[in-house]
């Protein structure tokens, strides 16, 4: 037993957050980065710099709530803007929103710049930009703000049972 915990030991000595457990348990390898976070810019972008990673290939998580259906989160490019319309449309709903900051931890218990399409209270839809399937791996956030993961595409969709489709804006 001892052998198989040194065995999955990461480069970097974090506390496991419910993500990597998902991930562990699932047999799903990733990779662990963690940054400094600033207060002053939980922008992902700023995420993707603090890693020095394209931000095409680093996911932000947003929760959104359907006017029938219900909760359902989409994952995008930090530096992209979502399109609820075209949101709608994936999610068979003639409306989509944002759920409030102030709702996050309630609805998903993660915190706002720490929130992953992982591990949330309830499972919920996942829907990922199309252009993550660009990537074989891409980023997400561990769980906490200043923890991000690297995960195969692959198995991000199979432990989520998420799907790709176009949900964001395009700004040409």
């Amino acid at each position: 037993m001892k052998e198989k915990k040194d065995k999955n030991k990461k480069a970097e000595k974090v506390e496991k957050t419910n993500v990597m457990r998902l991930l562990d348990s699932a047999g799903i390898s990733y990779g662990v980065k963690s940054y400094e976070v600033d207060e002053n810019d939980l922008s992902g972008i700023h995420v993707a710099d603090q890693l020095g990673q394209d931000v095409e290939t680093v996911f932000k998580t947003l929760v959104l709530k359907g006017e029938k259906t219900g909760y359902l989160v989409c994952c995008i490019p930090v530096a992209e803007e979502l399109d609820l319309k075209k949101v709608a449309k994936v999610a068979k709903d003639k409306k989509v929103e944002m759920i409030h900051v102030k709702d996050i931890t309630k609805i998903t218990g993660y915190v706002r710049g720490g929130c992953s399409p992982l591990g949330m209270k309830k499972p919920y839809p996942v829907v990922f930009d199309a252009s993550a399937g660009e990537f074989e791996e891409i980023y997400v956030s561990g769980g906490r703000i200043g923890l991000t993961l690297k995960v195969p595409l692959a198995d991000l969709l199979k432990v989520t049972g998420g799907k790709l489709a176009d949900i964001i804006m395009k700004t040409e």
